[in-house]
């Protein structure tokens, strides 16, 4: 009765050769998989909602505190502490312009994530020899890793050229996020390894620290937004907690992978793939 109020009369002369023999028996099944199919999409929704609450607070967070601190060197300084100690207002001044700065970062990584999502950012692929790309980035990095006394070491068995397809540009931003990544969360005086792995039709990039490491159940969130494993450590590393979800889009709008493992106390490992460039591409 449902189908026949649903369906017009020539689709109902082309179910009725395929009618069930059992309407009773076929109904109970069909109500199951609808069942199914609903409990699913609540499943679903719920875990949703959840993330909306667990990304609202967090991004709350990461705003209101460099704004509060903002807000309390300006504070003071117009209480006259300029005229009161120079030296003092000066090094406030100093203080504010850094958590601005913050605000900045924070600001400009969620609009990257959202032109990503949105596909508003094209990639521009290109051939280009990612052997030279990961020097050039790891160079660029040095000094910010002697600050945390340590060693970034590329250990590539081959010094030959690897060439790939993507883009030059995003793919450099992945391995600079992650190797800051591995900054972070390394041990002061150890070391950063970057290998490459050729595979069938691709390139496989790993970057590993041998830092503290990452809870096993929290491995399956570390691309999510804001989402920090060791929150109290996060805060003293700084940074916009929006770097490795920004490498998870890229490598998506390339149609690649991006994966890590890590084991606590002994560090983590996070490998990219990427397409060989073929012969004359």
């Amino acid at each position: 009765m449902i189908r026949s109020l649903k369906l017009g009369k020539e689709m109902k002369e082309v179910l009725a050769e395929h009618a069930s023999e059992d309407p009773i028996l076929s109904a109970e099944k069909e109500v199951r998989d609808w069942a199914s199919q609903k409990s699913s999409e609540i499943a679903q929704l719920k875990a949703q909602e959840k993330y909306r609450r667990e990304f609202l607070s967090n991004i709350s967070h990461e705003f209101k505190t460099p704004l509060f601190s903002v807000q309390g060197y300006i504070e003071t300084l117009k209480d006259g502490l300029i005229e009161e100690d120079v030296v003092l207002a000066t090094n406030f001044l100093n203080k504010a312009s850094k958590n601005i700065d913050r605000l900045v970062y924070l600001l400009n990584d969620l609009d990257e994530i959202s032109k990503l999502e949105t596909g508003q950012i094209t990639i521009n692929l290109e051939k280009f020899d990612i052997i030279e790309l990961i020097h050039e980035t790891v160079e660029s990095l040095e000094d910010r890793a002697k600050e945390e006394a340590i060693r970034i070491i590329i250990d590539v068995k081959n010094s030959q050229p690897i060439y790939v397809k993507a883009d030059r540009q995003r793919i450099q931003q992945v391995i600079i996020n992650l190797i800051n990544n591995s900054i972070k969360y390394g041990k002061e005086g150890g070391r950063i390894k970057i290998n490459t792995y050729p595979l069938l039709d691709q390139i496989l990039v790993e970057v590993t620290d041998f830092g503290v490491g990452i809870d096993e159940k929290n491995l399956p969130r570390v691309f999510e937004r804001f989402f920090r494993a060791d929150k109290s450590r996060s805060r003293e590393v700084g940074g916009s907690g929006l770097g490795l979800s920004i490498v998870k889009h890229i490598m998506e709008a390339h149609q690649q992978t991006v994966q890590v493992r890590s084991t606590e106390g002994m560090g983590t490992t996070f490998g990219f793939t990427l397409e060989k460039a073929k012969a004359g591409n």
